[in-house]
């Protein structure tokens, strides 16, 4: 059995259908101008037709009322007479008879063409040719409706009864008005056909967005998740435009957070390999019946695992910095914040540790994520230093900006290590101190101050030391409020 499934879809298209409603909504427009139209029109003539017959019956009743004939100035002698001078003496309009009937016979009519002889239709002979009083009225003839008006003559020395009556062939009248209506329905039906291809092109314009829309979330891939949407408008007013940047803002997030996991997954499974590597190395060769070299194994596979759970730990860390909830809000005294920090920082080993500076102002801050980012600071610093170093911490409020800084006097850092030092799993060469971490310690401080709308940056001489600094706004910028 052979089908055409597939002409259907595009009929019932978003397109097709905002057409077929915009052509439907033009078609009953012009269909009921059209009608309403050609109604009046109609009507309007109707009424004139009956106002002319009215008009003209007026004309013979004042005319024969003097009972002179305007010809010769004498008085009428016979009906006959009353009603040849009547018809004779007015002109008929086209489309229009004037009739003259005595005692039921036809005896006068006027002289302009007709479609058909209402003299010899004996219908409307017997309908109008013995009327005793003014009858007004239609009759269906063979050349259509006929509007007449009858209206009785008499005269006082003459016994005879007289009818004149004035008739419109009402169809032939109102084919102007039929003209008019048809030229209507073939204007709307052009104007109809023109609706419905602009309302075609009108629609494709509408819809490009979805299309656009459509093609790129096509394009997107697990592997590539760069495609974005060609914006339609900058204006706010424009539901499409507004549509496109919310779907490319969530294009955006969407990216962020499978790069982010994809970044955890192979910073994991690059830092984690080593460790795993040398566990399962020592295993392999350990003597299992000699004591000693159970608990060295023992030993070196609890550091390795503790290293793990905090390479771990700091990764999880990175990947919820990326949230909107990782840091809270509230509006911290910097100066106290300053003084807690300073006095947990000075507990971490023997430096001459100073209070360089404390800001008195409030900013909204999480104190526990910067307390956090500051004392990763210090403890870098320890790193880099030798016992009884000088190392700094302090405050500062400048241009709507607090600035929380961390400064030691230790062996500084190469200007090509500052570059990356910030960079996960970045260990810098020259700490005096060695360090078992995995170098995730500096991308966690930035991953705090950017939370905070903010920044860390760091200045350094080799040999002289180097300086550590927090910037993080005072406003937080539009959209962190909450994270």
């Amino acid at each position: 059995m052979s089908t055409i499934p597939r002409r259907w879809p595009r009929l019932r298209s978003a397109r097709a259908r905002i057409a077929g409603w915009v052509l439907l909504l033009v078609l009953s427009a012009l269909a009921v101008i059209s009608l309403l139209t050609w109604f009046l029109t109609i009507r309007s003539v109707d009424q004139r037709m009956r106002d002319s017959l009215r008009t003209e019956i007026a004309e013979f009743t004042t005319l024969t009322e003097s009972g002179v004939d305007p010809a010769t100035g004498a008085p009428f002698a016979t009906v006959d007479d009353v009603l040849r001078v009547v018809i004779t003496y007015n002109l008929a309009r086209p489309n229009e008879k004037f009739l003259g009937y005595v005692d039921g016979q036809f005896r006068f009519q006027s002289r302009e063409q007709a479609p058909i002889r209402l003299a010899d239709d004996t219908g409307f002979t017997d309908l109008v040719a013995s009327s005793t009083h003014p009858v007004e009225g239609s009759y269906e003839s063979g050349a259509g409706e006929v509007l007449y008006l009858a209206v009785p003559v008499s005269l006082d020395n003459d016994p005879a009864h007289g009818v004149v009556v004035a008739a419109y062939f009402a169809d032939q009248e109102r084919e102007s008005a039929n003209d008019t209506g048809r030229i209507m329905a073939v204007g709307g039906a052009v104007t109809a056909i023109a609706a419905a291809a602009g309302s075609w092109v009108l629609a494709g314009r509408i819809l490009a967005p979805v299309r656009n829309i459509t093609t790129t979330a096509h394009s997107i891939t697990e592997t590539d998740l760069s495609g974005r949407i060609p914006p339609s408008s900058p204006d706010p007013g424009d539901e499409f435009g507004v549509l496109t940047a919310t779907l490319n803002d969530m294009l955006d997030r969407v990216e962020s957070a499978v790069s982010g996991r994809r970044r955890f997954l192979d910073d994991a499974g690059h830092e984690l390999r080593t460790p795993i590597t040398i566990v399962r190395g020592h295993l392999d060769v350990m003597t299992a019946t000699d004591p000693q070299d159970v608990r060295q194994t023992v030993a070196l596979v609890d550091d390795e695992l503790e290293r793990m759970n905090r390479i771990v730990s700091d990764l999880l860390l990175l990947a919820r910095a990326e949230q909107p909830e990782f840091i809270r809000r509230t509006v911290v005294d910097v100066a106290a914040l300053t003084d807690e920090i300073f006095g947990k920082a000075s507990r971490l080993a023997d430096r001459n540790w100073v209070l360089e500076a404390s800001s008195p102002a409030h900013a909204p801050l999480d104190a526990q994520r910067i307390t956090q980012a500051v004392l990763a600071l210090a403890d870098n610093a320890v790193h880099h230093t030798d016992a009884g170093d000088r190392i700094g911490i302090g405050s500062q409020l400048a241009d709507g900006r607090i600035r929380i800084w961390v400064s030691d006097t230790g062996s500084g850092i190469d200007e090509d290590e500052q570059k990356i030092i910030f960079d996960r799993f970045s260990r810098g060469r020259s700490a005096t101190t060695r360090t078992d971490g995995a170098g995730l310690g500096l991308s966690i401080v930035r991953a705090i101050a950017q939370a905070h709308g903010g920044a860390v940056s760091v200045g350094s001489v080799p040999g002289r030391g180097s300086t550590f600094t927090v910037t993080v706004p005072v406003d937080p910028p539009s959209g962190s409020e909450s994270r």
